[in-house]
This record gives structure tokens, sequence and C-alpha cells, in this order.
């Protein structure tokens, strides 16, 4: 039987967890009205889940605007895990609020003594697992744990308590990032490489390895799952000229989905080059671009013709009016070129972004190099709807680079690049706090 903080944590460890929360029950907070996650969809960020998808049930006649997405949930013991098969994560962008439901349903093993009563002191636990699952226990107001959980003063991350791996550890997972940054900082110059799958550092000779080499220094090995690179934080290199201005020598790139619709996806992206692309600007012969930055505040691209909208998203409200919404590039008549689903955003958006640390770099050659700054800027506490605002303003925008080489041949070589990006200067909109440190 579990009896201390210590034996919880353990057990959480044991059965693969990576990071650990706890979660203050209120009343309603049960098995018939759902399980509370915020006022707001950052809650998405920190629990791993499936596709986002429209719930088209309807109640009274009246049908329901909310959207569920399935989380891989297992109540753990000292027995193992324990399957909860419907557990899922609710929306509801009217609020908006997200709440968690089906977690007791098809589970003999479910604490249901204690997650279908409305007792005040409640607490439930929540481990994170490198494959993306979800890992449960459920502690009562008498339990010993939630006394040593309650009078402990653990960081808070939205509704959530932050609990360390290990019971004793003083240090979060934020001071140990920062401890690791403040090394590599100190190793002035890094040999740029790449970490295999199987842990060796490798030689990286391109001009695009200051990502990898943080990376390696931080011991990050790709991994199946899109978890967080360092203990829930996504760490992120940039480029600058020198550690005096700090000056960025290019955008943030946010992520990099491919478009869910449009011509782009119904007809092919050699339509949609052949229709909206352009030949290179600088003489290169046989080659077709689409490029440029298209956002909410600017017409027709004067190059492709196309221009950047969104629907299903109230500006002045912050909310969304219709989880079907798209950001769409269309053309002079509103046929949609391209476009990307506000789910399939949301879905790229939740699973790095809950906090993240901006690394400055330098890089030099012969040999390829790099030196990481002092000054980092660490932001937490994200949320689609803050993106979307952000978008609304012009502040995240779209900045492709496709092409097509030998574009009149039989053969031509495509490639494809969509990239939502964002000013370091603007990169504090799409975070709820944020603070630069110097290490």
């Amino acid at each position: 039987m579990v009896a201390s903080l210590a034996q919880l944590l353990d057990l959480m460890r044991h059965h693969g967890a990576t990071r650990i929360y706890a979660k203050r029950l209120a009343p309603n907070d049960n098995s018939k009205n759902q399980v509370y996650l915020g006022g707001d969809f950052s809650a998405l960020n920190i629990i791993p889940h499936g596709e986002i998808y429209s719930d088209e049930s309807a109640v009274a006649g009246a049908v329901r605007n909310r959207a569920k997405a399935k989380v891989s949930f297992f109540w753990i013991d000292e027995g193992g895990r324990h399957l909860a098969p419907d557990a899922g994560l609710i929306l509801y962008p009217k609020y908006p609020e997200v709440r968690m439901s089906g977690f007791l349903k098809g589970c003999p093993a479910a604490p249901s003594d204690i997650m279908r009563v409305r007792d005040e002191g409640r607490l439930l636990f929540l481990g994170i697992t490198s494959d993306g699952d979800v890992l449960g226990y459920a502690a009562s107001a008498a339990h010993p744990v939630t006394a040593e959980v309650l009078s402990a003063g653990w960081p808070m991350l939205g509704v959530f308590l932050e609990l360390p791996l290990h019971a004793g550890q003083v240090d979060t997972p934020k001071t140990r990032l920062l401890r690791e940054l403040r090394r590599i900082w100190q190793l002035n110059w890094v040999a740029s490489q790449k970490l295999a799958r199987d842990g060796t550092r490798e030689p990286y000779a391109a001009r695009n390895g200051g990502g990898y080499t943080l990376e390696a220094e931080l011991g990050i090995t790709p991994n199946g799952y899109a978890e967080p690179d360092f203990m829930g934080w996504e760490v992120k290199q940039y480029g600058v000229r020198d550690f005096v201005k700090f000056a960025p020598k290019s955008p943030v790139t946010l992520m990099t989905p491919e478009p869910t619709g449009g011509i782009y996806r119904d007809k092919g992206i050699a339509e949609f080059m052949k229709r909206f692309g352009y030949q290179d600007q600088s003489g290169k012969a046989d080659r077709i671009n689409f490029g440029g930055r298209y956002d909410c505040l600017r017409g027709l691209h004067g190059l492709t013709g196309l221009r950047m909208t969104m629907t299903g998203y109230d500006a002045p409200s912050g909310k969304i009016t219709d989880l079907d919404g798209e950001f769409r590039l269309t053309d002079g008549n509103d046929e949609v070129a391209a476009s990307w689903s506000f789910k399939g955003m949301m879905a790229h958006w939740n699973r790095k972004h809950a906090q993240a640390a901006y690394v400055p770099s330098v890089f030099r050659t012969p040999p390829p190099e790099y030196s990481y700054g002092p000054s980092i800027l660490l932001c937490e506490q994200t949320d689609f709807l803050l993106f979307l605002q952000a978008f609304a303003k012009g502040a995240v925008y779209y900045d492709p680079a496709i092409k097509v080489e030998n574009a009149s041949s039989l053969k031509p070589d495509i490639k494809r690049r969509s990239q939502f990006r964002v000013s370091h200067a603007d990169l504090t909109q799409l975070y709820k706090g944020h603070e630069v440190i110097c290490l």
C-alpha cells in the first residue's frame, strides 16, 4: 500500500513517468461532473492526447459545441497498470475550458470510492510517460500523501501542482535545465554534432546544426512521441551575431504543419505550385518558388495572388466560435488554395509549447562550432487561444519556403516547407508568463 509521497513517486517512475503533477479536486470534480482542468486550453499542453474530433451528439435537440480527444489513461497501484479505455478530454470553446471524463468506465480497478464522491480535499495525481501515456492515482483527504503534498508548496502550472520525480528533491525541472544550460555556456565552443537514436554523438556539418548540437549536449535523443525536450521543457536554439546585442538572425519557426485542405491537399502540391508558384526571383533556371509573408492583416500577395484569412475565431472576444475553423490561403475569388484546421494546428501546438527555453547561439567555422549565450528567455503556460489571438493580430504568420527544381522535367524535385513563424519581439504574446535569466 502506498503510504508516503516517496512511495507514490517511486510507483510513478516504475511505470514510466517522466513528469508528475497533482490536481486538487473540488466537490464538482467527480465521475458525474468530470474533472475540471482549467478555464482555457492550456491543459492540452500538459496531458498527451489523441486527435481532436468534433462531438456531434445532441441533448434536448441542441447540438453540443464541443470537441473531444482520447487519452491513453491507466490507473496504477501495487498490482500494475489498469487501462481506463474510455478516458478522454472534452473541450468547451464557449467558456472556454477543458475537462477529463470517462476515467472510471470499463476499469474495475479504478478508485471509484474516491472519484465518485464530492468530498473536499481529494487529490488526483497524473504521471506523464515518454510514450504519451497518462498514469493516474487518486488519494482521499485523509491519505498521508495528501497532507505531504499540500504542505510542501510545489510550484503551480495552470491548475496543476508540479511534483518532483524523487522525494526530497529540492530542485525543479526549471532549475535543473538552467544548471545544464549554464554548464553548456561555460564550455564556450562546442563541435557541431547530432545525437543518434542509440545515444552516440555524430559530427554534423550542415549549417542548421545549432539545435542538434544543443540537444546532444542536453542528452536529448529522438523519440516516438513528440515529448518536450528536457523534463517538460522545449529547448529552442536561435542564431545571433554576437552576445552583446543578442539580435536574432531570423524569426522563430513555431511549427511546420502541412495543409489539411484546399487545392494543395485535394489536387496535390504540383497543381498548387502550377497555379500559385512563380519563377525564381534570383534567376535560377527551371525553378518555381512559393514564398512570402501571409498574415491576417495583409491583402493579396503580389507574386502568388493569395492572402491569409481565418474562420471560426472571434477576435474581439478571443473565443473560438467554430471548432471546425481554419487558417486559409485564398485567392481573389475566395477559392481556398490551402488550409489548416484548428484541430490539426491545436494538436501541433499542444505537444511541445507548455514550457519553452529560447537559447541564443553563435556559429563559427572551420571546424563548425557553436557557442551558447548566457541570456535565456523562459516562457511558460501557453494556450492555443493565445496562438489564435497573435495570429489574428498578424504577429504569427505563414512563411512558406516551397520550391520545385527541374520544373519542366518529367521528374521535378519538389521541396515542401510550410512554416508558421513569429519574431522574437512577439514571442511573449504566446505565453502567460516569461522571464529572462542571465546564467
